[in-house]
Order: structure tokens, then sequence, then C-alpha cells
């Protein structure tokens, strides 16, 4: 969970999710539907379908015991070299070096360390530090020191020089290239997206979801149903909602993904009459929103339905 997101912002994730998975083998035999709503919010949603993949192959694989040899861990999904390093160190004192981002602003200002750290070269120096300064004693206290002093002393902004335990040799300081170290990633024109999404409502509380692909922007979550043009849109609703009033253009929504920026028009539409289009099942489904299901749904579509039920 602290993959991308501040500390306090997981917490109280958290806690529910070890709430209702106190256990891996919990986790494991979960619907996928149930392990999403309570990673709803979260973001990047791709952790929680790995965090349940690597669940389940600990159960099928290894027992229900977490792997101890470090390949074993590193097949994983979701578990790359540095996450691998990070949980035997702490949880069994292997000596392993670990590269997370505090990592990597505490050693290139400490070595003065120059170029963008997501460059090859620069993350292979990087990776050889890590491994020189992993002591072979202690390595747990280390391996939490390491992260905890970017964390909390060598920050992003406004580093804490005065305060660092290792400031005597840090060239970074000496050089006062704290604002220029680590080097930014050079900046792009960032992407823009844009997609018109079909808000079909029937009884004036019930919306329309489709389950989104497994993989991809909010992979295996439910959305509404969603399309490149208005036409693509007016064609769909026109094969498959039955005795559907005209479309209505809602006000468009912005929300920005890491890597893009998404603009999604809505068009809503009432599905009349008794006949109800589109019946559940594993694609679609009819959502309540006065008495909303368990299931995985991105904050941009609840902040959309919820806004287009209250104007209904």
């Amino acid at each position: 969970m602290l993959q991308q997101t501040q500390v306090g912002t997981a917490i109280p994730y958290y806690e529910a999710f070890l709430r209702r998975f106190p256990d891996v083998g919990a986790l494991a035999s979960a619907g996928l539907d149930e392990v999403l709503h309570l990673w709803s919010g979260l973001g990047y949603y791709a952790r929680a379908r790995n965090l349940q993949r690597a669940a389940r192959v600990i159960v099928e694989k290894h027992g229900g015991e977490f792997p101890r040899d470090f390949d074993e861990v590193l097949a994983l999904p979701g578990i790359g070299r540095s996450t691998a390093g990070a949980i035997l160190a702490l949880a069994r004192g292997e000596r392993r070096a670990i590269l997370d981002g505090n990592v990597k602003r505490v050693l290139t200002r400490h070595f003065g360390i120059e170029g963008y750290s997501g460059e090859p070269a620069v993350e292979r120096r990087l990776w050889a530090l890590s491994e020189d300064c992993t002591p072979t004693t202690r390595v747990a206290e280390y391996t939490q020191a390491v992260m905890d002093l970017g964390a909390t002393v060598c920050t992003r902004s406004r580093p804490a020089c005065l305060l660092c335990p290792v400031n005597a040799d840090c060239v970074a300081r000496a050089r006062n290239l704290q604002d220029r170290l680590p080097a930014p990633k050079p900046r792009a024109a960032r992407p823009k997206r844009e997609a018109w999404l079909v808000v079909a409502m029937r009884g004036g509380h019930k919306v329309l979801l489709e389950r989104r692909p497994p993989t991809g922007i909010w992979g295996g979550l439910w959305g509404v149903p969603e399309f490149p043009t208005h036409a693509h849109a007016e064609q769909w609703c026109r094969e498959h909602l039955a005795g559907a009033a005209a479309l209505r253009r809602a006000d468009p929504l912005e929300h920005a993904f890491s890597h893009f920026d998404y603009r999604m028009r809505p068009l809503v539409v009432h599905c009349l009459g008794k006949a109800a289009p589109l019946r559940d099942d594993d694609r679609y489904r009819w959502y309540d929103a006065r008495h909303p299901a368990r299931i995985g749904v991105p904050k941009p579509i609840a902040t959309l339905v919820a806004r287009v039920t209250k104007e209904t």
C-alpha cells in the first residue's frame, strides 16, 4: 500500500484490509470484487490484484508459508528486487540491498550522483552503492533506518541536514546541491486522453456498471460503459438499452493518473418501462446508489454516480 502512497493515506486502508483479511489464506480465498472494494480510493489497483495473486501463490505453492528463498520471493506477483530485499532483510535479517525512493534520495545526495535515477546507468550505480552500504550485521535495523532517514530527514524538499547522522561526508550538503539532487525526471508533454461515459439509470438510483478488463486502467473494477467518441456511445445505447430516453450531456470530470490526464464526458440516459435492459451477469450489473454493493468502484466513477443520482 505504501508504494506510490503516503503513510497517512494508507493507514486506514491497511487497518480495514487486515480486519477483513487477517491472514494469507483469507486473502487468497476472497472474491476479487471484495478485495478491490476495500482498495477503492487508494488507486494503483494493480497492487491489490497482485497482492491477492501473491497470496494465492503462497497458499497453493508454498503451503501458506511465505517463501524464504530470494528468487521465490522475487517470483511472487507484484514484488520486485527492492521489495524482495526489504522483506528478507526486515523479516529474516538477511543481508539484502534495497533501493526504494527514499533510499535512492539518500544515496544520491550522500554520494553526489548526477543524472536521473531512472536511467539504467544511474540505477546500476545506485544499486552498487546500496550493496556496498548494507552491513553484514544488524541488517534489519540498517534497512529500516535508511528508509526512515529518507522519509523523515533527507526529505524531497527542505531536508533537515543539521539533524542527519551522516551529514559529515555528504556531498550534496558540502556542495549545497540538496535542491538539485536527485535530478528530476526529464519533463515531457503530459498526454491527455478523453472518453465518453454512458451513465444509464433506472428508477432514479440504479446505475448500470460494466466490469472493466482485468488489465489496464482500473483493471477488474466496475465502471460505466466507456467509448472513444460520442457517436460510439449513442450507437451502443441504441443497441443495448431498450426503452431509453434521449442522452443528456453532464458536466465533464477531470482525473489525473500518474502518466496522463483523463477527461470523462458523461452521457446520462434514463431507461424507461418495465423491461430491464442488460440483466446482471459477470459483465454488467445494476448498482444501487442508495444501497451500494461491496464491489470495487474507482473513486472518480463513484463520485460521478453520486453526482448524477443526486441531480435526478
